[in-house]
């Protein structure tokens, strides 16, 4: 058997477990048949980095040597994860970048829509775990003094983002109780930051850069300094996996390609300009700083800013059993774990076996000044 018929192989047989799973519903979607052109809808983030692995599939066109020839792909922007899972649901995309909590969540909803997580695409500590306070507050000695300044403060974050769930494990960890917790989106904490009317916030880059560059806000820590994983994955439709097991194996071909390009210090630069050409309101310097810049240690910086598994690994599979126990605790969800077949580690872990790799496939370590040119 070739490598290629058995990832198909592979895939039919997760298919028809998907199959098997109850009846159809009105959103589910007609795919056609595998070897056909297919038309993909596809939710992605280039306003989040750590999911910047789609924003370079489209940028690079990667997927065009991979799916049906034919074939075409929308990229639908999302400005948060919510927005996508909610698509998705819809059947209105079938593929997803998101961030470790709407990626959990949306496979708890399958009276709605049948949606899986395939791969693992990005863990790191400070790409969405990031804290901020405004710029007349007090100078703190470390990350945890500048967390328990915010008890009693007014605090936002995008809520069912990545954020949001980092900024309640923290506060939780930390027992600070914000007088105000707002839900806001990023263009809103922005504008709030610069009329005072926010004591801190918690986001993602790259908008957590623009924060520092632009001085709005100022940074004053990130998971590194709470041992916080953050986490960026990729979520499919049941039906998509169960009826083209090509167009997923080919996917996540361009996938792994993609997390090798980011992988490679030489193309941080071009990274930069295709988020840029993908995005508005940022700077390429801004785009660059956010995924391969360097922060200190006092403001929550690490030597490496994110590993790329494209597997769903050992760490991986322990930060969605961690998070998903977290959103259940403040009843996100309904469940404390996932169903065993809400995550498919089979698709990424197959693929990686044809090439002889093995997980992670890259990682993005933190540059200094001078490399940005």
């Amino acid at each position: 058997m070739t490598k290629a018929k058995g990832f198909m192989a592979l895939a039919c047989l997760l298919g028809a477990a998907l199959s098997a799973f109850g009846p159809a519903r009105a959103s589910d979607v007609d795919y056609g048949k595998p070897g056909d052109p297919i038309h993909l809808q596809v939710g992605y983030q280039p306003y989040y980095s750590e999911a910047w692995s789609g924003a370079v599939i489209d940028g690079l066109a990667l997927w065009k040597k991979y799916l049906p020839a034919g074939s075409t792909v929308d990229f639908n922007i999302g400005l948060q994860g919510s927005i996508i899972v909610n698509a998705m649901l819809a059947g209105k995309e079938s593929i997803g970048y998101l961030g470790d909590m709407p990626a959990i969540v949306a496979t708890t909803k399958r009276q709605v829509g049948d949606l899986r997580i395939v791969a693992a695409i990005g863990l790191g500590y400070d790409e969405c775990n990031v804290i901020f306070v405004r710029n007349d507050a007090p100078r703190f000695v470390n990350a945890d003094e500048a967390v328990a300044w915010l008890d009693g403060k007014t605090v936002a974050s995008p809520k069912g983002s990545c954020a949001d769930r980092f900024a309640r494990a923290v506060f939780e960890k930390k027992h600070v109780n914000p007088t105000s917790y707002l839900n806001q989106s990023i263009e809103v904490i922005t504008s709030g930051f610069r009329a005072g009317k926010l004591d801190g916030a918690v986001l993602w880059e790259p908008t957590a850069t623009r924060l520092v560059e632009g001085s709005l806000a100022r940074r004053i820590g990130a998971g590194n300094n709470f041992d916080e994983r953050d986490g960026a994955f990729i979520d499919m439709r049941a039906d998509l996996i169960q009826q083209r097991p090509d167009v997923v194996k080919g996917w996540l071909e361009a996938e792994l390609e993609a997390e090798q390009y980011l992988a490679d210090p030489k193309n941080a630069v071009s990274v930069a300009e295709l988020a840029q050409a993908q995005t508005t309101g940022f700077q390429k310097h801004e785009l660059w700083r956010a995924l391969f810049g360097e922060y200190s240690a006092e403001e929550g910086g690490a030597p490496v800013r994110l590993t790329l598994p494209f597997e769903l690994t050992a760490p991986a599979l322990e930060h969605i059993k961690k998070a998903t126990a977290f959103l259940f605790s403040i009843k996100s969800i309904d469940t404390p774990e996932l169903p065993s077949d809400a995550v498919l580690p089979e698709l990424t872990t197959d693929i990686l076996k044809e090439h002889g790799l093995t997980a992670p496939v890259g990682e993005i370590k933190a540059q200094p000044e001078s490399a940005f040119r």
